[in-house]
């Protein structure tokens, strides 16, 4: 009898335990519903109670703001002479070294001048010979002119003599004429330099026979230079405008560490290319330390205007989404408000706007966070803008 009873109790038990541990199972968070419950109302109150946002802040600033174009430009001389001899002939020296810089008039070459320098002494010869002969057939109709004043000879013999003064004068001119061309065929042997510049490479020596098609040698001007670029047509007002007004400065790189060097714009197309929506400018240098050399690559900037008394702040405060561009700034209360920006010119780091008055507090850093009417905290005190 006992033992059946004990069988009951150990049998109930059994029973009890597994019903506990299937209920565990099947919803194991159920003790800690009430514990979870209890802390919702702690997470909502901290959420309500969330801190400030630390933001910068920088005051913008007013300045003239210089609107730039950039454009890769290609160094190009103001003049280039090929020199060619105007006579078929011999050179007789070569007075000069390639890459030597000249003056204008400089002796470049000497061509074998012997046979000009013939032919010019013939004609001046001639020329003499001519006048000796005016000068006897002036004496002679002088002479007539008081035999005829005396009736000893008649009018024709005056008139005859006359007819040959004024022949021998117009063969005189054409000999004179005729002199002063050999003079000027003789002055080709010797060849100068048409301006100052430096010279190319030399192509022939003492002894080469040469012809008007032979090319001797180049001169470049370097001193003044200038500098070909092209800007794109939407610049073209701008730009104009400012060729009226006055010199338009360009600043010309000539390559990665170098000192800009500054020149004026000299020249505008009269037509835009259609197919590439540009206009073709050039510049001009002072090139006096031949800092510029032709056929040189070049980075220019030119300005086509400026934006007096701008408002400038560092282009990391502006905002653009989908609602527009703007600035957060801040009230005296510290609240974050929302300003409409229209960004007119970016240079840099920074951008010239419109919409500032000039005297706000613009935030910088911490924006992401912020909504309008936000309440801020500043990680330090407001800067100045300085670029």
């Amino acid at each position: 009898m006992n033992k059946n009873k004990l069988g009951l109790v150990a049998g109930a038990v059994i029973i009890a335990g597994a019903g506990a541990w299937y209920l565990h199972t099947a919803n194991p968070n159920a003790g800690n519903k009430a514990h979870a419950e209890g802390a919702g109302a702690t997470t909502e109150q901290g959420k309500a109670a969330q801190p400030p946002a630390v933001v910068s802040t920088v005051a913008p600033r007013r300045e003239d703001v210089p609107v730039t174009q950039l454009a890769n430009g290609t160094v190009t001389p103001i003049r280039t002479v090929d020199l060619h001899p105007q006579v078929t002939a011999t050179i007789r020296a070569v007075h000069i070294k390639e890459g030597q810089f000249v003056k204008a008039g400089d002796l470049m070459f000497s061509l074998d001048d012997r046979e000009d320098r013939a032919n010019l002494d013939k004609a001046q010869a001639q020329v003499e010979r001519d006048r000796a002969q005016l000068a006897d057939l002036e004496r002679q109709h002088k002479r007539s002119q008081d035999l005829f004043a005396q009736h000893f000879i008649a009018q024709s013999a005056v008139d005859t003599l006359r007819a040959q003064v004024d022949q021998a004068r117009a063969t005189l001119a054409s000999d004179t004429a005729a002199a002063r061309a050999n003079s000027v065929t003789a002055g080709y042997a010797a060849i100068r330099a048409p301006m100052a510049g430096r010279v190319g490479g030399i192509n022939v020596y003492p002894g080469s026979l040469v012809q008007p098609s032979t090319s001797l040698t180049t001169v470049t001007q370097l001193d003044p230079i200038t500098v070909a670029f092209t800007l794109p047509e939407s610049s073209l007002p701008a730009l104009l405008a400012a060729q009226k007004q006055g010199k338009v400065e360009v600043e010309a790189t000539p390559g990665a560490g170098m000192a800009p060097v500054k020149g004026m714009l000299s020249f505008v197309d009269n037509t835009v290319d259609p197919g590439a929506g540009t206009i073709r400018v050039k510049a001009e240098f002072a090139n006096r330390d031949t800092t510029l050399w032709p056929g040189q690559y070049v980075n220019t900037k030119v300005t086509v205007q400026t934006l007096k008394g701008a408002v400038v702040i560092p282009q990391n405060a502006i905002v653009t989404n989908a609602q527009g561009t703007f600035v957060y700034v801040l009230d005296g209360a510290d609240t974050a408000q929302l300003v409409p920006v229209q960004r007119t010119y970016g240079f840099g780091v920074d951008a010239a706007v419109t919409g500032l008055a000039g005297g706000e507090r613009v935030v910088t850093d911490g924006k992401q966070n912020l909504r309008p009417g936000s309440k801020v905290q500043l990680a330090s005190r407001p800067v100045a803008n300085k670029g």
